[in-house]
């Protein structure tokens, strides 16, 4: 696997994806769908569009931009969310120690509230982006200016954010799944969760984020992120979603396991939100990758929403790459309306198959499953109900067809890759209280299993 360099970008947010190996799943299906364009009654704006399945659909603006009367028309039109480009992030708030300054994030805040949009807030503690006298602290001073900062800016907008990306690209890329060696992980490994406690206190009502880019499909840094998640969650740490950014071109393509990448995260517990999406490329191709985005999104319940990285081409900090829904005129491109159609059929262009047979009466626990497949490849999701009584431990047998094979498997301990396999519990959702249920998921390669899974428990 290859990883590219980051791309200096000022005041961007820009970096570029290291390449995710995946197989690139569904292309047909979706292309297939795209074809057929959205019912007579169906929305006709992207917001209005997610809003029907109960999701946003945003965008990252800019406050310099909202003089531009075609960005603006398109802004009002077509999006639920906003998040504040460079606005709200160190240097543009706190430019001096203890010196805040909020004019152009609140003039976005304003501008969403007067269009009946919500707002994400992007970022409170980040390696990049830092103010000069940021960067000359270190130690305990550093720790605490940063405290200070999340706590100020988060008490500001305390009850106008609806999420906020608390922490942002935290993690090394390459294989070694470390953290990022910044000025503030060397304050102590502790950073990350005090800064999650700080937001906490300043805005209750906020959700908290973590977000970051490469992790859209499972590979060292994704795996990462999920145990810090995992642990958090386990440890009572308040985190609520979990942001990926998605910027994809030809060389870093979606990979085949998005969709699955996601799952994997909400069965912790988390919202997964789509947080700075922008795809390289034009025509069909484009299309084609930005519905497979969406309909990930569209089949994972905890998926919350999609916010594109920009407005119009002209607007992004991959202008070369065309890489947005609108182009330069502001006019609506090929992409635009594959993303309206799927937002608009709920992504039902390749729905999963499910077996979920009735539970026999008296069972201590059922199985049940659900499969997105494509041409070599499957990924199951399963879904464990305890019945009358309370389950301490669970363990579920699959049978998969001749030539399959399981690659990885999330929330279970998984025995054998081929023919009979089986999967037991983790200890975090060991037990399952009577008539509750917990899911674990699974990817291989072949064909999808059929047969209904086998269920077998140890009762509290």
């Amino acid at each position: 696997m290859t990883f590219e360099p980051a791309r200096e970008r000022g005041r961007t947010p820009g970096r570029m994806r290291s390449a995710v190996l995946g197989v690139a799943a569904g292309a047909v299906a979706v292309s297939a769908f795209i074809a057929l364009s959205g019912t007579a009654d169906a929305a006709s704006t992207l917001g209005a569009s997610a809003g029907a399945s109960g999701r946003y659909f945003g965008t990252a603006v800019a406050a310099n931009k909202l003089s531009d009367a075609t960005y603006v028309g398109i802004l009002d039109r077509e999006f639920t969310m906003v998040t504040p480009e460079n606005e709200m992030k160190w240097d543009a708030t706190e430019p001096n120690q203890d010196s805040f300054s909020y004019a152009d994030a609140d003039r976005i805040v304003s501008h969403a509230t007067g269009i009946g949009a919500r707002v994400r807030g992007h970022a409170l503690a980040w390696h990049s982006q830092q103010p000069g006298w940021v960067q000359n602290l270190s130690g305990t001073a550093l720790r605490s200016a940063m405290l200070n900062h999340v706590t100020q800016v988060a008490t500001h907008y305390r009850g106008r954010i609806y999420a906020w990306d608390v922490v942002n690209e935290a993690f090394a890329d390459g294989g070694s799944g470390a953290r990022r060696d910044s000025n503030l992980q060397r304050t102590g490994n502790d950073w990350i969760e005090a800064a999650f406690r700080a937001a906490r206190a300043a805005d209750p009502t906020a959700k908290l984020c973590y977000n970051d880019y490469n992790t859209d499909g499972q590979n060292a840094k994704s795996n990462a992120v999920y145990a810090m998640v995992q642990d958090f969650k386990s440890r009572g740490v308040p985190i609520d979603c979990v942001g990926f950014q998605s910027h994809f071109n030809a060389q870093s393509p979606v990979p085949g396991d998005y969709q699955a990448n996601l799952q994997r995260f909400a069965n912790l517990g988390v919202e997964v939100q789509i947080t700075e999406l922008d795809i390289e490329g034009s025509g069909s191709t484009q299309a084609d990758a930005f519905a497979r985005v969406v309909q990930a999104c569209l089949h994972v319940t905890a998926c919350t929403g999609i916010t594109v990285w920009g407005i119009r081409d002209t607007d992004s900090w991959r202008a070369g790459g065309t890489p947005l829904l609108f182009d330069g005129n502001g006019g609506k491109k090929a992409a635009y309306t594959s993303v309206l159609n799927t937002l608009d059929g709920g992504g039902t262009s390749n729905p999963p198959s499910s077996s979920t047979p009735p539970p026999p009466s008296g069972a201590a626990c059922t199985a049940t499953f659900s499969t997105n497949a494509w041409s070599g490849g499957f990924v199951t999701t399963v879904k464990v109900t305890a019945g009358s009584s309370a389950l301490s431990s669970w363990s579920v047998g699959v049978t998969l067809p001749g030539g399959s094979a399981v690659t990885s498997a999330w929330n279970a301990q998984g025995t054998g890759t081929s023919g009979a396999v089986q999967f037991a519990n983790v200890s975090y959702n060991a037990r399952v209280a009577a008539g509750g249920s917990t899911e674990f998921g699974f990817q291989g390669t072949g064909s999808a299993p059929s047969a209904a899974p086998t269920c077998t428990v140890s009762l509290t």
